[in-house]
């Protein structure tokens, strides 16, 4: 296809593609434009497989009482209205793999035709378009096989699969790729410290753990729901205690923080369920830092949370984007086998 013929000037971060009256970036944007025809500094994904985000699917279960119809449905109705994959009740979306099957001339993204490729940007700011209406998808997983195209902007990021990994391991992996870049990057900032991750069975707080370690932690504490996957992440050595707790009840967390050799200094949140902020908040030492990267926070919840009790602790909204933040997952699921193992287990 050729490029774009329009007035509208490309702009990298994608401005170009919103159709609000208002002048708001992609992801705040109520509809995209999804024409497949590219701006100069496009690239367009045939899209393979998408991977919504925990908050987003987890929202989307308990909504439609586990129907993976219905499930099914609201995302095609989503996507149809909107343009891209965007949560109206978390705000958040996920991510996708694919294959680069046009690149525009001016692309700064380094692809070429034939690529595969997985976005290391959210789908709430991508334009998509879905064209197999999703048949292949029960409606009951966060992977969602998928026949459709994106559009990258001139600022999107992108990764290429790696060849000795599964797609669909290298998808999971690839989609909290932030959380333990960013966790390495703050527990680097202590000397030796006691670090706490509420949700660490999942994704992002397995590789959080591992990635804390690997960064100088002292002592890793794994916050968990329930026995079960208790068991699990002690199997996998990734942290020196598992505790079981309600991420939801803050005395409990608290309490079950302490009694592993808390408080921390450094809290990781990678709960996909709101309410979490208090315990995060009251599970850490005077002087540490919680890191938030569930999207189901509320992060005015989480500053008045801590005005309140009076916490002299550094809050930060985890960024997904850390440079070299993909390179740093796969290598910690290359060479733990402990962190493996639950993604393995995950996907089976």
């Amino acid at each position: 296809m050729s490029p774009v013929e329009s007035t509208v000037v490309s702009d990298p971060v994608g401005l170009h593609r919103v159709l609000d009256d208002a002048a708001v970036l992609p992801q705040s944007a109520q509809r995209l434009d999804t024409r497949p025809e590219l701006w100069p500094d496009e690239v367009r994904i045939r899209v393979q497989r998408l991977n919504l985000d925990a908050a987003s699917f987890r929202q989307l279960e308990r909504k439609h009482a586990g129907d993976g119809d219905r499930v099914r449905a609201e995302v095609l109705e989503i996507v149809a209205r909107r343009g891209k994959m965007q949560n109206p009740e978390t705000g958040s979306g996920g991510m996708l793999i694919g294959v680069v099957e046009e690149v525009g001339a001016d692309s700064p993204l380094g692809l070429r035709v034939s690529d595969p490729v997985a976005t290391l940007v959210s789908l709430t700011l991508t334009p998509l378009v879905i064209e197999d209406g999703l048949r292949d998808w029960t409606g009951t997983s966060e992977q969602v096989p998928c026949d459709g195209y994106a559009i990258l902007f001139g600022r999107s990021i992108a990764a290429t699969l790696p060849q000795d990994l599964p797609a669909d391991l290298a998808l999971a992996v690839l989609d909290v790729c932030g959380a333990p870049a960013l966790t390495a990057r703050v527990v680097q900032g202590y000397d030796a410290p006691v670090v706490a991750v509420l949700g660490g069975g999942g994704k992002s707080g397995s590789l959080s753990l591992a990635a804390a370690r690997k960064a100088g932690a002292a002592r890793t504490i794994g916050v968990v729901p329930h026995e079960m996957e208790a068991q699990a992440l002690r199997a996998s050595g990734l942290a020196d205690e598992v505790v079981v707790a309600d991420a939801r009840n803050p005395v409990e967390v608290r309490a079950a923080v302490e009694s592993a050799g808390g408080p921390a200094d450094v809290t990781v949140v990678c709960v996909d369920v709101p309410g979490c902020e208090g315990g995060a908040i009251l599970s850490t030492a005077p002087g540490g830092t919680v890191v938030f990267f569930s999207m189901a926070t509320s992060f005015s919840a989480a500053a008045l949370g801590a005005e309140g009790v009076a916490a002299d602790v550094t809050m930060l909204v985890g960024n997904g984007y850390v440079p070299g933040h993909a390179d740093q997952a796969l290598d910690l699921l290359r060479s733990d086998s402990g962190v493996r193992e639950l993604f393995e287990g995950r996907l089976r």
